[in-house]
């Protein structure tokens, strides 16, 4: 019997493109399980939308000098068609700025007004002189109260995941003018949480709700425990939906009461689009409401958002919030703002035809129950040891020697031998397997089994050698090209959720009929084979004998080195531009007169010996020819030169600096140095001039 989901991914802010994290946190496993649920029959709405609301959008606008209307205009288009172009199957993908979503909010906001479920308080908020305004959230800067960073919003903490107020901060300062703010009395509506305790602990912590991944109940049972506070539901902004009641002049709704309102707008939108009932996938109990997070967004869909839709009493609650860690890249934290990430649109214009290499990639390496890091090598790895050697193999042997041998033709069967049967056994079990990892959210797991189907395959053909078989026994040939057909065709069906576009190629050079979910330029669907998931379980014959082939393509390609060398660099260079953008310049030390300057003699020098300092890291000990003498010179440089390299080098010594002593070694002047753009240490060469002589006095 047909069930009903209600699939949600969470609304990306429209200050930016979507970079991998965004995918493997959110929006790959909602499409896996999204299309899965299509495939076994399911009433599905998947939805999702920009959030263009919030601080963040208002900073980005700043920096750009631009409206925040020009803003998420530009970043909802580049989301939306990279999303389309990476296939993500989203039902309706909307916006906060439609006017259904603002319609939809203030009257969820309307409807807890007037049922008294909001507290009104005057409050001190912290508020920047200079700018005149209000700091909410993003516009705050300090130190998180629960783990010590000190680089925490007003809001949230992103070392730590807490969620928080602006006041929590220690040492606050404004992100706008970068002055310490003031506390300054403001009006605002609040949600008492701590009213809404007793449902959480009942719905969450004494129901059923351990069955979620242990991150998300550890972080929610931990909020539950600390004790809840009431939460602020507006602020003090003039970019947002404005409150919709009287007093609330100049000020928006907070954009997490108003961002998960998105999810319902956007069914909304859908349904009347296509011509349904939007509220049996909210308000009827026998729909299966589930979020697809991050883990930094667990508090709001986990608590702030039940108790919204349990104060308004009408709506189903999550049935689960299968929240992801988060994923790193080349071994550090992906960062927007350091240009640390690889961005969707980048990737699809480097690599336009390997949407599903990223998805693979993604899945089997998914930061399900811890931080994962994604490598470039690990990605080429997965691609030509795995999907071309693997999958990609088994497929183009078959389709190949089915041409070659029957011109594409299904052979006829004989009699099937135990190792056939045990193979087509081992087949119809796979769908199941693979089903109870998706249902249980291990995508990552799932996507190894859809692989162990390919692996089968292989050893199949390679234990049974049909090109050795034909030579002598035709007969037994066609029974295992026919197994090995079977099982291609197994593959084409049941890889569709993880790898799309693959399934769609498969499926047309097997003739078997096309998902609806996926684009085809191949309108010739009258002769197509239909398997459903359930029929890869059941049914003893998926191409039967007489059908017509397609010819061989392959379905993936190797990735060469220089392609992934390509993309560390892109990465190495964004690191050097940070590295330069963020050295810190000296200022300007107290003036000095003409005469203080004229007291530094500063000569030409060549170092002629070198040893590295007994048991000191940084220390080398120099014999520096200054043309006056020869001396001995303790430098700090042992960690940027070896002794051996510095031997020979011209040098500027300044040579009437006072003797001190340096682990007893008495030091007679000082080695001019400085630091390159890329933070390299370097000489300040007097002069390339090899003639220029030891001695000569720089003025």
């Amino acid at each position: 019997m047909s069930k009903r989901y209600t699939i949600t991914a969470a609304l990306p802010y429209t200050n930016g493109p979507i970079h991998i994290g965004h995918l493997a946190g959110v929006y790959v496993p909602a499409d896996i399980y999204a299309r899965y649920q299509r495939l076994t029959g399911n009433d599905v709405a998947f939805v999702c939308g920009s959030d263009e609301h919030g601080v963040p959008i208002t900073i980005k606008a700043k920096k750009e000098g631009v409206s925040p209307q020009d803003v998420v205009d530009k970043y909802h288009a580049i989301i939306k068609k990279s999303f389309e172009d990476f296939g993500i199957t989203f039902d309706n993908y909307s916006r906060t700025s439609a006017q259904i979503h603002h319609e939809t909010a203030s009257e969820f906001f309307l409807e807890l007004y007037k049922k008294g479920e909001f507290i009104e308080e005057v409050t001190e908020q912290l508020y920047d002189e200079e700018a005149k305004q209000f700091l909410a959230d993003r516009f705050v800067i300090g130190t998180c109260p629960k783990c010590g960073n000190e680089e925490a919003y007003g809001d949230q903490c992103e070392k730590c995941g807490t969620s928080h107020n602006a006041t929590d901060l220690i040492n606050p300062k404004s992100a706008i003018t970068g002055n310490a703010p003031t506390l300054k009395e403001t009006k605002h509506w609040f949600l008492p949480l701590d009213k809404h305790e007793d449902f959480l602990k009942e719905w969450i912590l004494k129901g059923h709700k351990k069955d979620w991944k242990p991150n998300v109940y550890g972080q929610v049972k931990s909020w539950i425990d600390d004790g809840l506070r009431p939460r602020a539901v507006t602020r003090d902004l003039d970019w947002g939906i404005p409150v919709p009641v009287e007093g609330g002049e100049g000020k928006v709704l907070y954009v997490w009461f108003d961002a998960p309102i998105g999810y319902i707008s956007a069914t909304k939108e859908w349904a009347e689009r296509e011509g349904k009932d939007w509220e049996p996938y909210w308000k009827d109990e026998n729909t299966k409401l589930v979020h697809f997070i991050g883990k930094d967004n667990i508090v709001f869909h986990c608590i702030i958002f039940p108790s919204m839709l349990k104060a308004e009493g009408s709506y189903i609650l999550p049935d689960n919030v299968p929240a992801n860690e988060f994923l790193n890249l080349e071994g550090n934290k992906l960062s927007t703002s350091k240009n640390w990430a690889v961005w969707l649109p980048e990737y699809l214009e480097d690599f336009p035809d390997k949407q599903d290499v990223l998805r693979y990639a993604l899945t089997a390496n998914a930061p399900e129950t811890k931080d994962n890091d994604f490598t470039w090598k690990d990605f080429q790895a997965r691609n030509n040891n795995e999907l071309v050697a693997i999958f990609g193999n088994f497929i183009n042997r078959v389709v190949v020697l089915t041409n070659k041998y029957y011109n594409g033709i299904v052979p006829e069967l004989s009699d099937y031998s135990q190792v056939d049967e045990e193979t087509l056994a081992a087949v119809k079990a796979y769908p199941d397997v693979i089903a109870s990892s998706i249902e249980r959210y291990r995508f990552r797991e799932a996507s190894q089994e859809l692989m162990n189907l390919a692996r089968l395959g292989n050893k199949y053909l390679a234990d049974e050698e049909p090109w050795k078989v034909i030579k002598e026994d035709e007969a037994r040939t066609k029974t295992i090209m026919f197994v090995a057909l079977q099982i291609a065709s197994a593959l084409a069906t049941i890889s569709e959720p993880f790898l799309p576009f693959t399934s769609e190629k498969l499926k047309k050079i097997l003739r078997v009929a096309l998902n609806d979910n996926v684009s085809s330029s191949d309108s010739t669907k009258e002769n197509c084979i239909e398997n459903s998931w359930e029929d890869i379980s059941t049914k003893d014959i998926l191409l039967p004998a007489g059908h017509q082939i397609g010819k061989a393509e392959l379905l993936f390609n190797k990735i060469e080195d220089k392609d992934i060398q390509a993309q560390l660099d892109k990465l190495e260079a964004s690191k050097k531009a940070n590295e330069a953008a963020n050295k810190a310049t000296e200022p300007q030390k107290e003036e000095i007169t003409f005469d203080d300057f004229t007291k530094l003699d500063l000569r030409v020098g060549t170092i002629i010996e070198a040893e590295k300092m007994p048991k000191a890291k940084k220390l080398l000990v120099l014999k520096v020819d200054t043309g006056i003498d020869t001396r001995t010179i303790v430098s700090g440089i042992a960690e940027s030169f070896t002794a051996e390299e510095v031997i020979g080098k011209r040098v500027t010594v300044l040579v009437n600096l006072a003797p001190r002593k340096l682990r007893g070694v008495e030091s007679e002047g000082m080695i001019l140095m400085t630091e390159s753009p890329e933070g390299k240490l370097v000489f300040v060469n007097p002069d390339a001039n090899q003639d220029v002589a030891n001695g000569l006095q720089i003025s």
